[in-house]
């Protein structure tokens, strides 16, 4: 089967389009015929070995999905391997994709979808009539938190870099878009938000952009961060910042869901239906061939995509 592999740990010139034999399923798992590979950030770490799980050379990145198991559609999250024409997967984390959803639909919605409901409901807490700032708000996690938090109620102030994201946000629902200049993010947030500070942040951004997320926080606010995207750290909290505003940060991996139905096969079970319904609409950024791996790498690093982006297992 062909496969992405990386030998030695680097950017994204360090996948290579390789020969390898194809995996044997353990116990309790099943061989996939990929027909659909997603990508996401993680993947980008993945190849330096700067994830939050250390990684192990020789290496197959990607860690989701689509294919044919056992005459069943299915998406499926993947212990690595994901970048190949045949990946193995334990069979009760295998989900079914419900006619009406494609395989690009469905890869919107195992770590970009469930990762959005997580960090918007589950430990964001978002109550209707609610300020929510939504960061990289173009993004696979973006795109669908947008929607979501105008489905529940609140008020969506959306983050993004360029006037065409901008309106792709806006499209989506978003109240308000605001440049992501961080020179002048702090005031425009504000200034979204009527003056005043804001309930929620989803920030994956790190950095400064972190800073000023943590500084618009109305009290009994909350910061979720859940990615680094510029590798670069926020300045360390001091406990009376967090005393003195009544402000919490909380952190998200969606590593901690998989095995649990609840809190993934059961969440993205409900988000299938949302996009049958034509309540929710995944934006599909661009699809590249398994052989264009490493550009599609660069083009998300650079910040030239937008919503999902997949891997064509047979290209």
């Amino acid at each position: 089967m062909k496969a992405i592999q990386i030998t030695a740990f680097g950017g994204p010139e360090s996948m290579h389009l390789v020969d390898l034999a194809e995996p044997v399923p353990g116990p309790g798992q099943e061989l996939i015929e990929v027909t659909s590979i997603g990508i996401n950030y993680a993947d980008t770490h993945q190849t330096e070995n700067s994830y939050l799980s250390p990684q192990k050379l020789p290496l197959i990145p990607g860690i989701e999905v689509v294919g044919i198991a056992n005459g069943r559609r299915v998406l499926a999250p993947v212990d690595g391997g994901g970048y190949a024409q045949k990946a193995r997967a334990h069979s009760a984390a295998m989900i079914e994709i419900p006619n009406g959803v494609s395989d690009e639909q469905a890869l919107c919605m195992l770590v970009q979808g469930s990762t959005a409901w997580h960090i918007l409901k589950t430990v964001g807490h978002l109550q209707k009539g609610e300020s929510v700032v939504i960061h990289a708000a173009a993004g696979g996690v973006g795109t669908i938190a947008i929607q979501l938090a105008k489905m529940w109620g609140a008020k969506v102030i959306a983050v993004a870099s360029s006037e065409s994201k901008r309106a792709l946000a806006k499209s989506l629902g978003a109240d308000v878009v605001i440049d992501a200049d961080q020179d002048k993010l702090k005031d425009a947030i504000l200034e979204a938000n009527g003056g005043k500070p804001v309930n929620l942040v989803l920030e994956m951004v790190g950095g400064k952009t972190f800073d000023v997320s943590l500084d618009v926080l109305a009290p009994f606010g909350r910061l979720v961060t859940f990615g680094m995207a510029s590798r670069t750290a926020p300045t360390p909290i001091h406990p009376g910042v967090l005393m003195g505003g009544t402000k919490t940060v909380v952190g998200f991996w969606l590593a901690h869901c998989f095995g649990k139905k609840e809190l993934l096969n059961d969440v993205i079970t409900e988000l299938f239906s949302l996009v049958i319904e034509g309540k929710l609409k995944p934006v599909i950024g661009a699809t590249f061939g398994l052989s264009q791996a490493t550009a599609a790498h660069q083009a998300m690093l650079a910040r030239e995509t937008t919503g999902k982006i997949t891997l064509n297992p047979a290209l």
